[in-house]
């Protein structure tokens, strides 16, 4: 049976360009950047390479990047450098921001959670009404993780230039999809190797020099000082030719993805009654995040699951509580709509024969469950 992969939010195949950049490290004698003798220095000038690379996908000095294990630390490690005060998110981030908020508030940070309607994406006039004298930063997503709904970046950037405040952009389910500009009054970028085709457990946080960070892990001197631990150099080589590969091929690939999402949709909108989808505001181009009425979503993808095709009923950090989606809940739908609902998020390696096929069987198991 052939299987349909449509999860790619939750992670992506490994590139094989990707994979030839990670041999160098791999399949070598071990380099280890942090010695000095020939086999350290051949390490560290691959570092210093990758780190640059990584550096002019976003417009940024070298000395600005700091390699994580992913979007997770990236985050945490902005976060746990703030001053005591007030914070501006909202309840749909993804954990790594919402769980973390959650502990700074148990520690005496005061928070405001800007509502979030069906457009799926909080209202920049809605932002800055909330900032006060004592607000430290904005905390939001490039697109949300589970609807794929953007943020309108530039307003809030703006806004957060205006009243010079540090503004943390979670672009993990972003990063790899659409083309991602460095605007002025964005503070930090967190991204994750594993959402566009780079290995597992490497991430990286550009943040501005002007941002003071506290290291999250402390040892030897890696990463300025801010990250100790030997560098994982075979995750960092794929992580910065990803990068490269996206910066190259970005308008192709948005639209290739963009194609195959559409047409996704549009064979279930034919096919099938009484589905709607979750967040009507603009979408990055990969994510479709569906209700099927009279349906239980849970019911639904383990019946998929059973015919070859991965999907998810939420962010794969909360899947497996099986509770309804606290983003969708936050976003004001009842909790019968979101038990009924499923996200299928595509990447370029997706065929239009696997979205078809996807189609067909999803079809057929909607039809017999209703």
């Amino acid at each position: 049976m052939q299987k349909v992969y449509l999860d790619n939010n939750a992670t992506t195949p490994l590139d094989p360009e990707v994979f030839q950049a990670m041999l160098v490290d791999l399949c070598q004698v071990p380099l280890n950047p942090s010695s000095i003798h020939s086999f350290g220095r051949q390490a560290n000038q691959l570092l210093s390479g990758a780190r640059r690379s990584v550096a002019a996908a976003f417009g940024a000095k070298p000395d600005e990047i700091y390699f994580t294990s992913g979007g997770t630390e990236a985050i945490n490690l902005f976060l746990k450098s703030l001053e005591k005060g007030h914070l501006i998110t909202t309840t749909v981030e993804h954990s790594s921001i919402y769980r973390t908020v959650q502990v700074l508030e148990a520690k005496g940070f005061t928070v405001s959670y800007i509502p979030v309607d069906l457009s799926g994406a909080p209202h920049p006039d809605a932002i800055a009404d909330a900032i006060r004298p004592d607000t430290r930063a904005l905390l939001f997503s490039a697109s949300n993780a589970e609807t794929g709904v953007k943020l309108d970046l530039e307003a809030v950037a703006r806004i957060a230039e205006k009243h010079r405040l540090p503004f943390l952009v979670d672009a993990v389910a972003y990063v790899g999809k659409e083309s991602f500009s460095m605007l002025p009054g964005v503070t930090a970028v967190a991204i994750s190797g594993h959402k566009f085709h780079a290995p597992k457990g490497i991430g990286a946080l550009f943040c501005r020099s002007s941002f003071k960070l506290d290291p999250l892990i402390t040892g030897g001197g890696q990463e300025h000082l801010k990250r100790a631990g030997t560098e994982n150099l075979s995750g960092i080589l794929g992580l910065a030719a990803a990068l490269e590969i996206v910066q190259k091929n970005q308008g192709e690939i948005t639209h290739q993805i963009r194609a195959l999402r559409d047409h996704f949709e549009q064979e279930l909108f034919r096919s099938l009654p009484n589905i709607s989808i979750n967040g009507l505001g603009p979408r990055v181009c990969n994510v479709s995040n569906i209700a099927f009425g009279d349906i239980d979503g849970e019911t639904l993808l383990l019946q998929l699951d059973l015919l070859g095709v991965a999907a998810s009923h939420g962010s794969a950090c909360s899947a497996r509580a099986m509770e309804p989606s606290r983003v969708l809940l936050g976003m004001g739908l009842d909790r019968k709509t979101a038990r009924s609902s499923l996200r299928f998020s595509l990447s370029r390696m997706n065929t239009r024969e696997e979205v078809e096929l996807a189609v067909t069987r999803l079809v057929e198991i909607v039809r017999k469950l209703r």
